[in-house]
């Protein structure tokens, strides 16, 4: 709240002016040297009272003052809160009418005087038209106290205490009577101390009795008498009583003032200026601003009452007068008076905030802070320089400001971040609504970051700024003065050649939205939010490397670069932008071995490649001056790497004393183009009594690396003694010799690793003691000129055979199955013929009605109601010994894919032995597939017909007796639905008819699918695994207009088939569900369409030679709402286009209507983007483009195709 004038947003409570106490008064605050010449001075003849006791009065008073205290004290239990100004024994009141003009004839008794602070007198800021300014408020803040409050001493002298009273008496009627003479209402209040203590200040009474006749003070309210002989705990209780005493006297006092303003607004007249305005066409205030006036001073005498319900009621009032059409309205957007209502607009709504905020209501103050947006939104629009100027996000930035400001000052408890919460529950007569998220009350961090946000956006504006507009202006020419004037919307910013100007610093964006989203982190870190936190870190440091901060930007992102949780959870892209901006900043602040950190993480091909980058990790320190190389030590706890090691043993045991083969695998996921790797060394530490691994780099020139992708290599390694200091080299000198020295195995080897390639290092490992052994780290080493890199990973895999890397071999054999096919041959190996019966059961999800037929002509069908699937007793004639006899289960279609398990079970017994049964069994699991999978996709077209309620058509005789289903004459919407189907068969497959069907619709719609594509008698091949696609034109139509709810239609796609080897036999029909569809939207529509002209004669002129577009934009508004948008065309260099660049277009409830552009490209063959923006004037929303057939689109927006000129097209056939 910074930006508005001083004093104008301050939180109003009673001013009490403290005269008498102590030699030290405060500095007087500024005022205007007329008024100071013309001020009213009341002053004291007598001494101050500057004892000890009245130095700790002062004191408790000081502390008393509430000035710059919360305005929600909850911790404070005394009723009463002041603005305490403490004085000596002067103080100078304003004076009470504005002085005549020196150039006035006319004796002064023929003008009524008025206030210096009024528009109605000619030497005040708001003459002769103005509402009201902070002056005003300065004066009863700064200026009038509610309460002048006197402090004496009462003498113990009994001969000087005659003299003494007199002059008490004479001080006491004189300040009375300078404050009644000025003309103001304030209170006076008279403390008289005295050195007794509470039980002997009763000698006084007589004198104080004469004292309180004299002067004519009440006791109770005005004239107190203070013992000061007691305890300091004592003074502070009697120091609260007098307080409380005189706090009812201030609440009188603004309460008459208050009435007084009532009075006034109740006459319903516009009083008379004290001279006419004679300049120009002034014109002097309307009624409706006197009425704004009246009820702006109401408000803010509730305030300094602290009525807060009150202060609102007059507040809204004089906001809506405001805003209504004899205000704001008549006055135009050049007149300076224009942002005055403004800024007394954005004064009063952000004093509805806090009185709303009060009392308690924080779900209607974020609705009130949405509806003065969108107010002063839609005035700016109409009246002013309109929303897309840096001036309207300078003030949409400040407006959020606002908010945070008021919720940081009115400090709710469930909004401390120790309670953790983001946002405060809403009121209890809004608990049953259907509230939206940004309808609550959130945390100041969250207005923070939409302060920030718009910042951005105003920067954006101001670097558009054309150049001849941010020159600064010429005395000499008033033209570029002018225009600017018309086309920049600088309320409460400034000019355009200050905001960007050519040459100089300007406003400093980036600090500015620095300064918001430190603001805003800050909160989100308290509520320990860390996502939101950790995007708000990125945003700042992106202006912080505007500003060059780049010490700030380590400080910020090296803690979040080391946190390992982003990268476990798979944020790459946050982990990505946070490496690139701390390289940055780590580069010019000279952070070497941060960079080669960063470098060796971003060499990882997780992350997205950056074009022109070396990717080669011995650059990294390219352009760094290094006098000596450095060595860096990395570790995977707080980053990750391109490379990923894992270590198995062959075998899960061994026996000590023996050797077990073991491979140790380095795996590289570094981009495709990225330079190859050279390690100076590869170490594995290992435990359970297996000694260190030590593999160094020695070139090997035979070696075909870059061709294999895995490249298995056997290692031989030995036992070597090393120095324990030094494990990765052999070089130690003659005084190293004596240090401790180990003994590891140490294999040569190329270490060399190119990008995407698996090195696999097999060596078999002496096995010297029993137990559990297994790798714990590996530590690839590389040295090159400028550094030493070591980074330590532990192995990403538990140690089993299962991945174990084999060589190549010269052939393998490959043995593959042949297709089950299930028969039921009943094959008789017994030695005698055999009478048999079967059983046959399906189980499983879905199990369809069945038949079984039998070699002997036999048919049994299961029953369709029966969920028991099982057929028993099915007669097998007598099969002779060695002879077989078959059965044929047929299974009716199927609705989709299912597992059956077919379990059949024949029971027989021989000729020879008929009393001795035998069973055998057999089961055999049936996976049915479907046949086809498609995806689907509705894309919008322009319907030719749209409805109208002015159609006779649509007109129902009501009279007809026969009952006639009328036919659906409401909303009609096409659509065109894609489908892209493929074939899951084994074999090819001939498709004969492909449609789809309308299931069910929902929502009192017809819809009808038609399809012209004509398939060949014979059908059309399918491959498997080949992707065909389908379109359908789908039209869907309300039954009648007054019906604009949204529908859906549920369909499903059939496809009719059959197999490429059986032509004859009878078609398959799959039909596919379809998911369900919005066929009508109650939302408007923005459709684009394209169509070209003719194709230009090769015979004409040169310039002529480029074939026309022609761009329709159709808006459709199915609402029943009266919608506004407004369309801007921007240039651009692959076209030329005529039509409006920038206009507004109203459409009507059930309307649609259309917008045409005609484009000249000036490219060919290719695709150009139209930069197209439809914005919704009244939500201030921008409607996405839907393009329809021959377009496309993007993030960005729609495509159109821009053919190639004829002579292209036959290079290319040819």
């Amino acid at each position: 709240m910074d930006g508005y004038p001083p004093g104008s947003l301050d939180h109003n409570v009673p001013f009490l002016v403290v005269s008498g106490l102590g030699t030290s008064p405060a500095k007087p605050p500024p005022l205007d040297p007329e008024l100071r010449e013309r001020g009213i001075l009341v002053r004291s003849e007598l001494s101050a009272v500057d004892t000890r006791e009245a130095k700790i009065l002062l004191r408790f008073i000081q502390e008393a003052d509430a000035a710059n205290l919360p305005w929600q004290s909850r911790d404070n239990p005394k009723k009463f809160r002041f603005n305490v100004r403490t004085i000596g024994r002067e103080f100078l009141l304003p004076p009470r009418c504005a002085r005549l003009p020196d150039d006035l004839d006319a004796p002064p008794s023929a003008f009524v005087l008025h206030s210096p602070f009024s528009p109605l007198s000619p030497g005040s800021t708001l003459y002769p038209d103005g509402l009201i300014d902070t002056q005003w408020l300065h004066k009863h803040q700064h200026l009038i106290p509610s309460v002048y409050l006197c402090f004496y001493s009462l003498t113990s002298d009994p001969t000087l205490a005659t003299l003494h009273d007199n002059q008490l008496k004479a001080d006491i009627n004189s300040i009375k009577n300078a404050i009644s003479q000025s003309g103001y209402k304030c209170r006076l209040a008279v403390v008289i101390l005295s050195d007794q203590s509470p039980s002997t200040v009763s000698q006084f009474q007589e004198r104080l009795e004469n004292i309180r006749r004299s002067t004519g003070l009440d006791p109770k309210a005005s004239l107190f008498v203070l013992p000061t002989r007691r305890t300091e705990a004592e003074l502070e209780i009697a120091v609260d009583n007098v307080l409380t005493a005189i706090f009812d006297q201030a609440l009188e006092y603004y309460r008459d003032l208050g009435r007084h303003s009532r009075k006034k607004k109740a006459r319903g007249i516009a009083p008379q200026p004290t001279v006419p305005p004679t300049s120009g066409t002034s014109h002097t205030l309307s009624l409706q601003g006197w009425n704004i006036r009246y009820d702006f001073k109401t408000a803010v005498f509730a305030e300094f009452r602290q009525e807060f319900d009150v202060a609102l009621r007059s507040y809204e009032q004089a906001y809506e007068t405001l805003f209504g059409t004899d205000v704001l309205e008549t006055i135009p957007a050049w007149y300076p008076r224009f942002n005055d209502a403004r800024l007394l607009a954005d004064i009063v709504a952000i004093r509805v905030l806090k009185c709303l905020l009060l009392s308690g209501q924080s779900t209607a103050a974020v609705r009130r802070w949405q509806i003065h947006n969108d107010r002063v939104c839609d005035i700016v629009d109409r009246k002013g320089h309109g929303t897309l100027n840096y001036g309207w996000k300078a003030w949409q930035a400040r407006w959020c400001t606002v908010m945070a400001n008021l919720v940081e000052k009115v400090a709710f408890p469930e909004l401390e971040p120790s309670s953790l919460t983001f946002f405060r529950p809403p009121e209890k007569n809004l608990s049953a609504e259907r509230l939206q998220p940004w309808e609550l009350l959130h945390h100041s961090g969250y207005w923070y970051r939409a302060a920030a946000r718009h910042l951005v956006d105003r920067r954006a504006f101001a670097h558009s700024i054309p150049e001849q507009d941010r020159k600064p202006p010429d005395a000499s020419s008033q033209i570029g003065v002018t225009r600017k004037a018309y086309n920049y919307d600088t309320y409460m910013c400034p000019e355009p050649h200050e905001e960007y100007p050519l040459t100089g610093p300007g406003v400093k964006h980036a600090q500015l939205i620095y300064d918001q989203l430190a603001l805003a982190r800050s909160e989100f870190q308290k509520r320990r939010q860390k996502r939101a936190s950790v995007e708000l870190a990125l945003d700042a440091c992106r202006e912080l490397e505007r500003m060059g901060e780049w010490q700030q930007i380590l400080e910020l992102l090296a803690p979040l670069w080391r946190s390992i949780a982003f990268r476990s959870e798979g944020w790459w892209d946050i982990t990505e932008t946070i490496s690139w901006t701390l390289r940055h900043a780590a580069l010019e602040a000279g952070q070497k071995e941060l960079i080669v950190a960063i470098d060796w993480e971003l060499m990882n091909k997780a992350f997205s490649r950056r074009q022109g980058w070396h990717y080669n990790i011995v650059k990294a320190l390219d352009g760094s001056s290094v006098k000596q190389p450095i060595v860096i030590k990395l570790d995977d706890e707080h980053l990750t790497s391109f490379l990923q090691a894992d270590f198995v043993f062959k075998y899960e045991q061994g026996k000590a004393g023996q050797t077990c083969p073991a491979q140790l695998s380095l795996i590289s996921n570094a981009f495709p183009d990225a330079a190859p790797v050279t390690l100076g060394s590869l170490k594995l530490l290992a435990e359970g009594g297996l000694r260190e691994i030590l593999l160094k780099h020695e070139k090997n020139p035979n070696q075909d690396q870059p061709n294999k992708p895995v490249n298995l290599t056997k290692v031989i390694i030995k036992e070597v003694e090393v120095s324990r200091d030094d494990a990765v080299t052999d070089d130690s000198d003659e005084a190293s010799v004596q240090e401790d020295t180990t003994i590891v195995l140490e294999g040569i080897e190329d270490l060399t690793l190119f990008p995407g390639q698996i090195r696999v290092f097999e060596f078999d490992i002496p096995l010297r003691e029993p137990g559990d052994a297994k790798a714990t780290s590996v530590q690839p080493s590389l040295n090159c000129e400028t550094f030493s890199l070591t980074y330590n990973m532990r192995p990403g895999r538990a140690a089993s055979s299962r991945h174990w890397f084999y060589g190549p071999t010269s052939k393998r054999k490959v043995i593959r199955p042949d297709p089950e096919e299930i028969s039921l041959d009943i094959v008789n190996k017994e030695d005698s013929d055999a009478t048999a019966k079967m059983d046959v059961t399906l189980e499983g999800n879905g199990v369809p009605p069945y038949e079984v037929r039998v070699s002997n002509g036999d048919t049994l069908s299961s029953s369709p109601g029966n969920n028991d699937r099982t057929l028993r007793g099915i007669h097998i004639n007598t099969i002779s010994s060695g002879e077989s006899a078959a059965a044929l289960v047929k299974l009716d279609p199927l609705d989709g894919p299912t597992v059956i398990d077919l379990s059949i079970r024949v029971s027989y017994y021989l000729v020879s032995d008929p009393s001795t049964p035998i069973i055998q069994d057999a089961l055999y699991r049936l996976n049915i597939v479907s046949p086809f999978e498609a995806n689907y996709e509705l894309l919008p077209r322009i319907h030719p017909e749209w409805p109208s309620l002015f159609n006779a058509d649509n007109i129902q005789n009501l009279s007809d007796k026969d009952a006639v289903v009328p036919r659906s004459r409401g909303l009609a919407q096409r659509w065109a639905l894609i489908t892209r189907y493929a074939s899951f068969a084994q074999e090819d497959v001939q498709i004969s008819d492909l449609e789809v069907k309308v299931i069910a619709t929902q929502g009192n719609v017809t819809c009808t699918v038609s399809n012209d594509e004509a398939f060949p008698a014979s059908g059309r091949p399918l491959s498997p695994k080949t992707i065909e696609e389908a379109q359908f034109d789908l039209i869907s139509q309300k039954s009648s207009l007054d019906d604009r709810s949204p529908a859906t239609a549920d369909l499903a796609f059939s496809i009719k088939w059959r197999r490429a080897d059986a032509p004859d036999t009878i078609s398959n029909i799959t039909i596919l569900p379809l998911p369900r569809f919005f066929v009508t939207v109650s939302e408007p529509r923005v459709l684009a369409t394209v169509s070209y002209s003719a194709s230009p004669s090769s015979s004409g002129p040169a310039g002529s030679s480029s074939q026309l577009l022609f761009l329709d934009i159709t808006i459709e508004n199915p609402s029943s709402h009266f919608l506004t948008f407004g369309l801007i065309m921007e240039p651009s260099d692959e076209f030329a286009f005529s039509g409006a660049k920038t206009t507004t277009l109203n459409v009507l409830p059930i309307a649609r209507r259309s917008v045409s552009y005609r484009l000249l490209p000036l490219v060919k063959g290719t695709w150009i983007r139209p930069t197209l923006t439809v914005r919704d004037k009244y939500f201030q929303k921008i409607l996405k483009i839907i393009p329809t057939e021959g377009m496309k689109s993007d993030k960005e927006g729609v495509l159109l195709w821009v053919p190639p000129e004829e002579s292209d097209d036959g290079d290319d056939s040819t």
